[in-house]
C-alpha cells in the first residue's frame, strides 16, 4: 500500500474512538388488535420469545466485542473469518469501521464483501469518514473507480467528509464526466464546512480534475478550475503545466503547446521529464514529426536553449480563434522579454521520449524508421541507461510491423527482446496473436498461447482469447470460436461484451443465426456484462444474411422496446436483408424511417439495388440523389446492366389494354427519367431506344 494509505490507517487508529452505543432493546410486539393493553404479551409463549430475542442480542454483542477485541489485536485474518461465519456481524459503529479499515488495507475484496454486506442490511450508516475514505481509496487503486465514486457521494449525502487523499485517487482513475461532477460536488460540500483540514483539495487534487477537463477537450471548465486553485491555496507546480500541454494539444492548439515551457519558466518552476515528454506527444498527437524531432534533437543535444526552438514553432503557427480555446491564452501568455529563458540543466531523452517518436513514425507508416529508432537506442543504452528500449518500446515495434503484415520480422523482434532480457508482457503476446489471426495463420497465433506465453509465465486475458475467436472468424471456423470461448471460462476469464459479440459473429457468419441467438441469450442472463448495440446488431446481422426480415425485424423492436436506438449498422444490415430477401415493399417501408437520417451511403445503395430491380424507378431516382448528396458516386455501370437485363422490354407490349396503358404511364415517366440519369437513350432525347445502339446488349 502506498504511504499516503499508510497516513490514513495511522490517522484513523490515532483518531479518538467514538464511545460504544447502548444496546437498546425494542419491545417486541406480537401482531393483533392495533388498540388497548395487548393482553398476549404477559402470556408464557410472549415471555419466552422476548427471552429468546434477548439472548440472541446479547450472544450477539459478545460476538461483536470479540470482533473488536481481534481487530485491536492486529489479528485481521481471524477477524475477517468470524465475521464471515457470522451474518448478524459487524453490529456497532466501532467495529464496522475498524473491519472496514483493516481490511481495505490488506485485503480490498473483502473489504467489498463488508460493504455489501451492511448494503444489504441498511447499516452503511455505522460507517465512519476515515473507513469509508480507506475503503474508496482502495476501490479506486483495485481498478474499481465507480465503487469509489459511490462511496464518496454517500460520504457526501450524510455530510462526511472524505480524506483529500481518497478522493484524488478517484478523481485520478474516473472517467472524466464522472470525475469532474465528484470534484464539483466535494467544492461545494467543502464550502459549507468548517473542520475540512484533511478534505481541503491541493494541488494534486487540482491537478487530477484539470486532467479530467483536458481528457473531456472541456477548455472553459479547465480554465475555471485553474483560476480557482488561488482561492484554496493550491499553487500549479509542473504538473499543472503538463496538464496544460494536454489541454491546449486537444483544443489543437499549438501555438499555445509551443508557449507552455517558456510559462513555467517564467512561473518559478523546474520543467520536469515528463514536460517535454508531454510536449513530444502533443507534436506527435498533430502529426507534425518534424517538430517532434526538432525537440528531441535539441534533447539529444542537450541544448538548454529549447525556447528558442519553441519560439520558432509558435511564429510558424497561425492563433486558432475557437471560442473555447481562447480562454487558454491568459494562462499561457506570450512572451514580453527579448531574452529567450534558458533550461536550469539539460535534459536528455529517455526511452519514453524515444518511444512516444516512434509512435508518431508508426502511425506515419515508417516503418523503417521506427526499426532504425529501436537501433539507435540499443546503441545510446550503452552508455545512457535511461535510453534503452524498454518493453513498451519493443511492443511498439512490433505492432508497427504487424500492421505492416510483416510478422517474420515482427517474431524476430520478440527474440531480440528476450535476448536483451527485456520482459515481453501480455500485450505484446496479444499484439502479435493478433497480426497472426489477421494473416489467417490461427495455428501459429494458438501456438503462442500455448507454448510461448505458458513458457514465459504469462496468463492470457479476455483479450487474448477474443483476437482468438476473432481469427476463428475468419477462417470461418465457428466451431473453433466456441473451443476457445469454452477454454477461457475453463481458465476462469469472465467473457465480455466484445467476447460475446465475437461468438455470435463466428455464427453470423457460418450461417447459424439460431446459435447466434442462443448466444445473445447466455449473454442477457450474465450479470457481468451489459448487452450494448454492437450485440444487438450482430443479432440482427445473423438473421438478415439469409434474408430472414421477419426475424431480424423483431430483433429491432425488442431492442427499441429496451431503450437501444438503432444505428447506421442496424439499417446497413437491414438493407442488406432486404436485398438477400428480394422485398422491394420492405425497402421502401426502411427508405421512409431513414430517409431524413444520417446512414451510410452504402446502406443507400442496398436499398436502391433493390428498387432498381423491382422496377421502382420512381423511389430509385430519390435514392441516388440522396448518395450523390452524401459525396457518394453511384455505380451507374451497374444500374445500366440490371436495367438492360431485367428491363429493356418494359411497356412494349401493343396488346395493352387503355385502361392498363394509363395505369402505368407514371411508372413509364419515372423509368425514362432513370434511363435519362442513365445516360441511355430515352424519351427527352430520343424516341426510338434500341440495345445495340448502347452496344450493351
Amino acid at each position: 500500500m502506498s504511504s499516503s494509505s499508510n497516513a490514513l490507517v495511522q490517522h484513523y487508529y490515532s483518531s479518538k474512538p467514538p464511545p460504544p452505543p447502548r444496546l437498546v432493546l425494542v419491545p417486541f410486539f406480537f401482531s393483533g388488535s392495533g388498540s388497548g393493553t395487548n393482553n398476549t404479551a404477559s402470556s408464557p409463549a410472549a415471555a419466552s420469545s422476548t427471552h429468546t430475542h434477548t439472548h440472541t442480542a446479547d450472544a450477539n454483542a459478545q460476538l461483536d466485542a470479540h470482533l473488536l477485541s481481534l481487530l485491536r489485536d492486529g489479528h485481521t485474518d481471524a477477524a475477517y473469518h468470524l465475521f464471515a461465519s457470522n451474518p448478524s456481524l459487524p453490529l456497532s459503529p466501532v467495529s464496522s469501521s475498524r473491519l472496514l479499515a483493516q481490511l481495505s488495507y490488506s485485503s480490498f475484496s473483502r473489504a467489498s464483501a463488508l460493504l455489501h454486506r451492511l448494503r444489504a442490511r441498511q447499516a452503511l450508516h455505522l460507517l465512519d469518514a476515515n473507513s469509508l475514505s480507506l475503503a474508496s481509496s482502495a476501490a479506486a487503486r483495485s481498478n474499481n473507480p465507480h465503487l469509489a465514486y459511490s462511496l464518496l457521494l454517500s460520504m457526501l449525502r450524510r455530510g462526511l467528509l472524505p480524506d483529500r487523499r481518497a478522493y484524488t485517487a478517484a478523481l485520478a482513475r474516473l472517467p472524466p464526466s464522472r470525475a469532474l461532477r465528484l470534484f464539483d460536488a466535494l467544492l461545494h460540500h467543502l464550502r459549507h464546512h468548517h473542520n475540512k483540514t484533511n478534505s481541503l483539495p491541493d494541488t494534486a487534487a487540482f491537478n487530477a480534475a484539470l486532467s479530467a477537463c483536458a481528457n473531456a477537450g472541456d477548455c472553459i471548465r479547465f480554465r475555471h478550475l485553474f483560476d480557482q486553485m488561488p482561492a484554496w491555496n493550491a499553487s500549479p507546480d509542473a504538473l499543472t503545466y503538463n496538464v496544460l500541454i494536454k489541454m491546449c494539444a486537444r483544443a489543437g492548439r499549438k501555438d499555445l503547446v509551443a508557449r507552455v515551457l517558456e510559462r513555467i519558466l517564467s512561473s518559478g518552476l523546474t520543467p520536469c521529464a515528463t514536460t517535454f515528454h508531454s510536449l513530444v506527444a502533443a507534436y506527435v498527437g498533430f502529426g507534425d514529426i518534424p517538430t517532434a524531432e526538432r525537440i528531441v534533437q535539441a534533447m539529444r543535444e542537450r541544448r538548454t536553449d529549447i525556447c528558442l526552438l519553441f519560439r520558432a514553432v509558435a511564429d510558424d503557427h497561425i492563433i486558432s480563434h475557437d471560442q473555447q480555446s481562447c480562454v487558454l491564452e491568459d494562462i499561457v501568455k506570450p512572451w514580453e522579454q527579448e531574452e529567450v529563458p534558458l533550461l536550469p540543466k539539460a535534459y536528455p531523452p529517455n526511452s519514453r521520449v524515444y518511444t512516444t517518436l516512434m509512435k508518431g513514425y508508426m502511425n506515419a507508416g515508417r516503418v523503417e524508421d521506427v526499426v532504425a529508432m529501436l537501433r539507435a537506442m540499443r546503441r545510446e543504452g550503452e552508455t545512457s541507461p535511461a535510453s534503452r528500449p524498454d518493453y513498451v518500446t519493443y511492443t511498439t515495434v512490433i505492432s508497427t510491423l504487424v500492421a505492416a503484415g510483416d510478422m517474420e520480422r515482427a517474431r524476430a523482434v520478440l527474440e531480440e527482446m528476450g535476448q536483451a532480457g527485456v520482459a515481453a508482457s501480455r500485450v505484446t503476446y496479444n499484439v502479435l496473436i493478433k497480426g497472426y489471426c489477421q494473416q489467417l495463420q490461427a495455428g501459429k497465433a494458438k501456438e503462442l498461447l500455448d507454448v510461448d506465453m505458458a513458457e514465459a509465465g504469462i496468463q492470457p486475458d479476455v483479450v487474448t482469447y477474443n483476437t482468438l475467436i476473432d481469427g476463428c472468424v475468419l477462417t470461418d471456423d465457428s466451431a473453433g470460436a466456441v473451443a476457445l470461448f469454452n477454454e477461457m471460462r475453463e481458465w476462469g476469464i469472465a467473457p465480455s461484451a466484445v467476447s460475446y459479440t465475437t461468438l455470435m459473429k463466428a455464427f453470423a457468419a457460418s450461417g447459424q443465426p439460431k446459435l447466434a441467438h442462443k448466444v445473445f441469450d447466455e449473454m442477457e442472463k450474465d450479470p457481468r456484462v451489459a448487452v450494448d448495440r454492437a450485440a444487438w446488431n450482430m443479432l440482427v446481422e445473423a438473421y438478415c444474411r439469409l434474408g430472414l426480415l421477419e426475424s431480424a425485424k423483431k430483433v429491432v423492436e425488442r431492442m427499441k422496446a429496451r431503450g437501444v436506438q438503432p444505428d447506421v449498422a442496424t439499417y446497413g444490415s437491414l438493407a442488406k436483408g432486404i436485398a438477400v430477401a428480394r422485398r422491394p415493399g420492405e425497402a421502401l417501408l426502411l427508405w421512409e424511417e431513414i430517409k431524413e437520417k444520417e446512414v451510410d451511403g452504402e446502406v443507400v445503395e442496398a436499398l436502391a439495388d433493390v428498387c432498381v430491380r423491382a422496377a421502382l424507378f420512381r423511389k430509385a431516382l430519390e435514392m441516388v440523389a440522396r448518395m450523390e448528396e452524401m459525396g457518394v458516386e453511384p455505380n451507374k455501370a451497374k444500374y445500366k446492366r440490371m436495367y438492360v437485363d431485367l428491363h429493356s422490354r418494359m411497356f412494349t407490349s401493343k396488346h395493352a389494354s387503355q385502361a392498363r396503358q394509363d395505369r402505368r404511364r407514371e411508372r413509364k415517366r419515372a423509368a425514362e427519367a432513370f434511363k435519362f440519369w442513365l445516360g441511355l437513350p430515352n424519351s427527352y432525347y430520343a424516341t426510338d431506344w434500341r440495345l445495340q445502339d448502347d452496344g450493351l446488349n
